[in-house]
């Protein structure tokens, strides 16, 4: 009686694992510089003169450098109470922002909660339903928020998107167990949230953190129909108050000895500083928090 050996599989030849490295490192390479080069590239117009930008010239370095647009940005004084403003609003609007959300997504993530599915909905519904812009002017008009630093965050202080994520990530990352060895050592709710939960959640705060200093660091539109007295202004409000001012001047300027050329120069150079100024608080701020916003993101999108 004869044995044959069974034959082993041979699997397809592949890639080796130095050149799949090798091809994901050019793809992240590529990727990077598709996202990366447009924000240096308006950085490095900002420094340059408009025409060379628009005639092509201007590609890794400046063209003809020159301050000329961030002097004319910071020559108005609104623009260091607008920092001041916005750093006001952002962190004001952020610490209420999250502590909301958590209040609102911790209770929904527990399965006991009477009424879960009902409330869940609800909060729902408003990511694509809402009062429409006059209703809620007459509403924070009416209960007297007008020029006040409560009209920036109270009508929408809690962003639906963000308590999901939110509760997603209290139910796939805090162990069941663990609430219920706090139970039985006899930690109350409130103790066990603020003594045991709220330590656990590093990465979902960074999350949160990031995603409300965004928004009230950029939100100008709220500003521009609560905030009508004057030094109130955020920063992005004052920004495009300098624009605009800087682009009536331009079209009602003379044609006579390049009046028109130079002032369109200066309004195309503050529009690219503009931009920079804007954003270089947040560009600072999140390779801090990056880290705990990768973990928190994809932690709190694990489950819908």
């Amino acid at each position: 009686m004869s044995s044959h050996s069974p034959k082993l599989k041979q699997t397809p030849p592949g890639l080796s694992d130095r050149a799949s490295d090798i091809i994901l490192v050019v793809l992240c390479l590529a990727i990077l510089l598709v996202v990366a080069y447009p924000l240096y590239y308006v950085l490095v117009a900002s420094f340059s003169d408009p025409y060379d930008v628009y005639a092509g010239k201007t590609f890794l370095l400046p063209s003809q450098f020159s301050f000329e647009g961030y002097a004319a940005v910071f020559s108005d004084d609104s623009i260091l109470t607008g920092y001041a403003n916005s750093i006001w609003y952002t962190v004001i609007g952020t610490v209420f922002s999250v502590a909301m959300i958590y209040m609102t997504a911790y209770p929904l993530s527990n399965p006991d909660l009477p009424g879960r599915k009902f409330f869940n909905i609800f909060f729902v519904i408003t990511m694509y339903f809402g009062g429409g812009l006059i209703p809620t002017y007459l509403i924070v008009k009416n209960t007297g928020l007008i020029n006040t630093t409560w009209a920036m965050f109270l009508p929408g202080g809690v962003a639906v998107s963000n308590m999901i994520i939110a509760r997603n990530f209290f139910e796939t990352s805090i162990p069941k167990e663990l609430k219920e060895a706090c139970e039985i050592d006899g930690a109350s709710k409130l103790r066990m949230f603020f003594s045991i939960i709220i330590p656990l959640l590093k990465p979902i705060m960074a999350v949160m953190v990031v995603f409300s200093m965004v928004a009230y660091w950029n939100d100008w539109f709220t500003a521009l129909i609560y905030m009508t007295g004057e030094g109130r202004a955020p920063l992005p409000l004052v920004l495009r108050n300098i624009l605009i001012a800087s682009e009536t001047s331009a079209s009602q300027a003379s044609m006579i000895s390049g009046g028109y050329a130079e002032l369109n120069k200066l309004t195309e150079m503050i529009k690219f500083a503009s931009i920079i100024v804007a954003a270089a608080p947040m560009l600072v701020i999140y390779p801090f928090v990056q880290k705990y916003f990768e973990q928190g993101f994809m932690a709190g999108a694990v489950k819908g």
